[in-house]
């Protein structure tokens, strides 16, 4: 949880995160309060360069470096939500990106870990978080193919970046119950949820995205025609 009571104190900030929340979260069918709450309570503009704060909480993807992005507010709230958290779990993040992630993640969960292949984005938001006051989230550098198992279970899984197939090794540092939420797919994806259950995986197609290539041995995993 955040150490300090709201970051992005600048009231027209606010009014921005309020609108955002109401025009394209909940208006597009994202309901739950705990992740709308998240949702207004972040601020986007630090997670984003300053070249493009002033386009922080339009409804697309924004450049952060390095060749990747961090995504759409509604699907950022989407994919929180369908996590399912209620409070206190502990939840897997692959793919730290700027970091905005995890803080939604932060404000609802109670341990957030989070795992980025590169080291410069997993620097400087690891540097942005702290200074943001989250003392809940946990940096790891490394190819998330294979999660965190040390730090397994978990009640949620997040991946943010598309591989080709469903990484087993998630599957398997998932509590039975708890549910792994990842686009899947070559240039378009589906994104999907993988509930855990006591001989195996019940899997749904949620809506078609767009998402990044995830790296390392995932680009190892892919079909030979790839």
């Amino acid at each position: 949880m955040l150490a300090m009571p709201l970051r992005g104190q600048d009231e027209a900030l606010a009014d921005q995160r309020r609108r955002m929340v109401d025009t394209q979260i909940r208006a597009r069918g994202v309901a739950d309060s705990k992740v709308l709450s998240a949702m207004a309570r972040v601020p986007r503009h630090e997670f984003v360069p300053d070249k493009v704060r002033g386009q922080a909480y339009e409804d697309y993807p924004l450049p952060i470096g390095e060749r990747q992005t961090i995504s759409q507010p509604y699907i950022v709230a989407l994919m929180t939500s369908l996590l399912d958290l209620k409070g206190g779990e502990r939840v897997l993040e692959i793919g730290t990106g700027s970091g905005y992630q995890a803080a939604v993640l932060a404000e609802i969960a109670g341990e957030v870990y989070t795992m980025e292949i590169l080291e410069p984005l997993s620097v400087a938001a690891q540097r942005r978080l702290t200074a943001l006051g989250y003392t809940n989230i946990h940096f790891r550098v490394g190819d998330g193919w294979k999660g965190w198992p040390e730090a397994a279970p978990f009640d949620g899984i997040v991946v943010t970046a598309a591989p080709e197939k469903v990484p087993q090794a998630l599957l398997d540092q998932l509590k039975v119950g708890g549910r792994l939420v990842v686009p899947v797919g070559s240039f378009f994806q589906d994104l999907k949820v993988l509930t855990k259950t006591a001989d195996g995986s019940e899997q749904r197609n949620v809506i078609p995205v767009r998402f990044v290539p995830m790296t390392g041995e995932a680009e190892r995993q892919k079909p030979p025609n790839r």
